[in-house]
């Protein structure tokens, strides 16, 4: 097993391994711990009782975070005539149709970070499904990536907009925000986040939903929330 460096282990030594934190307790320690040179990101790990094996249980969406992320994120847009230049004036970074298929299949072209498309070009960004899906940038109706409306998506995405998803181990992992926002921010951030993953729990999952809530920064180690409170 890797040793972990003198900043995690002194980091470490400020958690209680077997306590579950408060939501408020947690993040002002979550800063305290983030020791890095660098405005860490604080992220969520929300592990959840639901079988991703099932399509009737998965967990995918996404929300706006009131204070965004912290990181600006680019955005290409497939789209033509009006939706393109509509895209463009919400400030996408990229916008196009067959001509980025081209250039994302020959120059394995990837410097964007959300890919959003209107309903009528996805015949065309279906052919890209092999290179987007494996790296989670294929767009898709239940995080507003396909829509005609891209001028909201565009915007959305731009202000923080993140999308969580479910994982093979029935995990989510989601950026909150940077330490720098200090504890208000990023308890708002939480709050609109969990908001979401609650509501989005399936219907056909059974037992507990939310088995564990664990929050770190990007260097840090992880420290446990009472998810139970969160239910309330």
């Amino acid at each position: 097993m890797a040793k972990k460096g003198k900043n995690y282990q002194e980091s470490a030594k400020l958690i209680n391994r077997e306590v579950f934190y408060d939501v408020n307790e947690a993040i002002e320690l979550v800063q305290k711990t983030a020791k890095a040179k660098f405005d860490e990101t604080i992220e969520l790990h929300i592990k959840l009782g639901v079988d991703s094996r099932h399509a009737d249980q998965q967990v995918r969406g996404a929300v706006v975070l009131p204070h965004g992320t912290g990181k600006t994120r680019k955005v290409l847009v497939f789209a033509k005539g009006d939706k393109a230049k509509e895209a463009e004036n919400a400030g996408a970074d990229f916008v196009g149709a067959e001509e980025l298929v081209t250039k994302i299949q020959s120059e394995n072209w990837f410097d964007y970070d959300v890919v959003v498309a209107t309903p009528d070009m996805m015949g065309v960004v279906g052919r890209l499904g092999r290179v987007l899906g494996p790296k989670g940038l294929m767009p898709n109706p239940k995080s507003g990536t396909v829509t005609f409306d891209v001028e909201k998506a565009v915007k959305d995405i731009k202000a923080g907009k993140v999308e969580y998803r479910v994982d093979k181990t029935n995990i989510v992992h989601v950026p909150i925000g940077k330490v720098s926002f200090g504890t208000d921010k990023l308890r708002e951030n939480f709050s609109t986040l969990m908001d979401a993953v609650v509501k989005a729990k399936p219907a056909a999952a059974k037992g507990k939903y939310l088995r564990s809530v664990t929050i770190s920064s990007t260097m840090g180690p992880g420290i446990k929330i009472n998810s139970s409170k969160i239910m309330d």
